[in-house]
């Protein structure tokens, strides 16, 4: 026999009092105190939200509530300029364009086909090192974090590592020294802006990335990692660069291939396919890049 729904009134409701559009722009100093007072007149007056009057006194913009109602709905997005960062971060800086709509269906594929099934790693990988993967792992890291769970961009490129440079995390440690004994998780580091999204940086670029990647050390911090993140995606060296790609492939299980339209060969990627096949590595799927 089904259970009846209880009433709206007896439903457990969480209320952050500090949410509130007046708040958070007076915390991000868009308006004063001041300000405020003269929103909450008009408000009552014209009886019009608090958002709407504050645009009409010409205090904010547009984008200024966008940005608010993305705060209060769990949705961390940033003003070009914000942070620092690349453009090319499309997920942060543009998260309604076309783009970022393709990241979030490359989410939702990978969440259905992949992380839907027990996993919480997958390796981003390309064929070349020209065809824009790390970018797309940084991308596809701030998609996974805007679901509001945690998130870890493990960059293993020992090699010529990105995600430090996109992420302004110049001149910390990261997995070379992990992997060496030289530091422990200190090395994660949180993203400013986006709270559910933590890189792991390459560290320094050390002379014997692959023999660094057959230590035990290597599977012991996947396995401390998993512990502490729903999401994993792992940033490693393309494929045509070494054997770091298919070594930590096989420790994983799965991989994504990026390619570039008119920059990939085909047979390149059936090559690919064939190789991880043989490795017992699963290729959950694979993304042309047009950005």
């Amino acid at each position: 026999m089904n259970q009846r729904v209880p009433p709206m009134a007896t439903l457990p409701v969480s209320i952050n009092q500090d949410s509130t559009m007046g708040r958070i722009l007076l915390d991000q100093g868009k308006i004063t105190a001041t300000d405020t007072e003269r929103i909450l007149r008009l408000q009552r007056e014209q009886g019009m939200r608090f958002g709407e009057a504050a645009q009409s006194l010409g205090l904010i913009t547009e984008a200024d509530v966008k940005q608010v109602l993305a705060n209060q709905f769990g949705f961390p997005y940033l003003h070009p300029g914000q942070g620092e960062y690349p453009q090319e971060l499309i997920a942060a800086y543009e998260p309604f364009s076309d783009e970022a709509e393709m990241l979030r269906g490359v989410r939702a594929q990978l969440v259905q086909r992949w992380f839907g099934n027990g996993h919480n790693a997958l390796v981003i990988v390309s064929i070349g090192p020209e065809e824009g993967a790390s970018l797309f792992a940084a991308n596809l890291g701030v998609v996974f974090a805007q679901l509001g769970e945690p998130t870890l961009i493990l960059d293993a490129n020992m090699r010529s590592p990105q995600q430090h440079e996109i992420f302004r995390l110049r001149g910390r440690q990261g997995l070379s020294e992990i992997l060496a004994g030289r530091c422990g998780m200190h090395a994660v580091c949180r993203v400013d802006y986006f709270e559910d999204l933590s890189i792991l940086p390459a560290g320094t670029v050390p002379p014997n990335p692959q023999e660094l990647l057959f230590r035990p050390s290597f599977r012991e911090l996947q396995e401390n990692l998993r512990r502490h993140f729903k999401t994993i995606l792992i940033d490693v060296p393309a494929l045509s660069t070494g054997s770091d790609a298919l070594t930590i492939a096989a420790n994983v299980g799965g991989v994504l291939l990026v390619a570039r339209r008119d920059g990939t060969y085909l047979a390149d990627l059936s090559t690919v396919r064939e190789k991880m096949r043989r490795a017992g590595v699963e290729v959950v799927g694979s993304v042309l890049l047009e950005f």
